[in-house]
């Protein structure tokens, strides 16, 4: 197992669990104790985690592990979720994109769809997302719009006063939503209060928003809220969704596709 691989799968594991112990940690992985504290001590450096005698502890219970190690939680859900969700989107439309790694797979599953290889522009996107505008400017066929604003390490998103000039002068078709909770009482929601704002502008410039969350999302709360449920017209989640959230979320007129 190479470093990186090994550092996604501890983190993953101390965010499921809140604290590992070393020893714990070395059998999971099937590695030496030695490389795990010696793991242990590098991703503190990094402040990814906190060092405790013979283990280490998230920072808190609002942790928020970085773009680049997620990626692989829930991988399948989140594919399936986004090319469901891509098929939403028709030619010629202006769609918002947020950040995160399931909008991230909406993305790639918009690239290769067939009828948006041509068009003039096939699709336009507008996204804070620096990751997911690199991936996308590759396609001559798009038309990408970054908005303004700071670069957050965490998620590659760009935040701050300086994006409402972009969102202010344009009007989108839809908004793709990738949140850390979606519930009917507490709205969607993201970890930070700066992202979520720029995030809840590029939902009022829409006419309609979509939430594309893997089941792991819904039902929780976070810290920051982005909109009301009520300001969402569909939900696409994963086989795994609970029944009766998804029957409360289509009683409450959300359009819910299970995927």
């Amino acid at each position: 197992m190479s470093r990186d691989a090994r550092w996604k799968a501890l983190l993953e594991l101390l965010v499921e669990r809140g604290r590992l112990d070393v020893e714990e940690a070395a059998a999971d992985l099937d590695v030496s104790s030695a490389t795990i504290r010696r793991d242990f001590d590098q991703l503190a450096e990094q402040q990814m985690l906190v060092r405790t005698r013979g283990g280490a502890l998230v920072h808190g219970v609002s942790y928020e592990l970085p773009l680049r190690y997620k990626t692989a939680r829930h991988a399948s859900e989140k594919q399936r979720v986004a090319k469901a969700v891509a098929e939403l989107v028709a030619p010629g439309e202006a769609v918002g994109l947020t950040g995160g790694t399931t909008t991230t797979e909406v993305a790639r599953a918009l690239a290769v769809r067939g009828d948006l290889a041509s068009g003039s522009p096939a699709l336009t996107v507008v996204t804070n997302a620096l990751n997911i505008a690199n991936e996308l400017a590759v396609r001559p066929q798009f038309k990408i719009v970054v908005t303004g604003g700071v670069a957050r390490a965490q998620s590659y998103e760009l935040v701050g006063p300086l994006a409402d000039g972009v969102l202010g002068q344009i009007t989108l078709d839809v908004t793709v939503l990738g949140v850390v909770s979606f519930d009917l009482t507490h709205g969607a929601a993201a970890h930070d209060e700066a992202e979520a704002a720029v995030n809840r502008l590029l939902c009022e410039r829409a006419e309609r928003v979509i939430v594309a969350a893997d089941s792991s999302k819904l039902g929780r709360r976070a810290f920051a809220r982005i909109c009301a449920a009520g300001s969402v017209d569909t939900l696409v989640t994963d086989t795994a969704a609970d029944t009766d959230a998804v029957r409360r979320f289509e009683e409450a007129g959300i359009r819910v596709l299970v995927v």
